[in-house]
C-alpha cells in the first residue's frame, strides 16, 4: 500500500505541471494575438507596439523551453 503512494503523488504532480504549462501556453498565445490585433488596428506600428510584441514573443519562447518532461 505504501509503494502505491509515491507513484500516485508523482503522477499527480506531473499532471499538475503539464496542466499549468498548457494553461500558460494558451495564455501566451492569447496575449500575443491580442497585442498583435491592438498594434495593427490603427494602421501603423509605433516603437512601443514593437517593444511590447518583442517582449511578449521572447517570454513565449522562454515558456516553450519550460515544458515539463515526463519521467514515467
Amino acid at each position: 500500500m505504501n509503494d502505491q503512494q509515491p507513484s500516485d503523488s508523482k503522477k499527480f504532480v506531473g499532471n499538475l505541471k503539464n496542466g499549468i504549462w498548457l494553461f500558460g501556453l494558451s495564455s501566451w498565445v492569447f496575449g500575443i494575438t491580442d497585442r498583435s490585433i491592438a498594434s495593427f488596428a490603427d494602421g501603423y506600428l509605433s516603437a512601443l507596439d514593437l517593444t511590447q510584441l518583442f517582449t511578449a514573443a521572447t517570454f513565449f519562447v522562454a515558456w516553450l523551453f519550460l515544458k515539463p518532461t515526463s519521467r514515467v
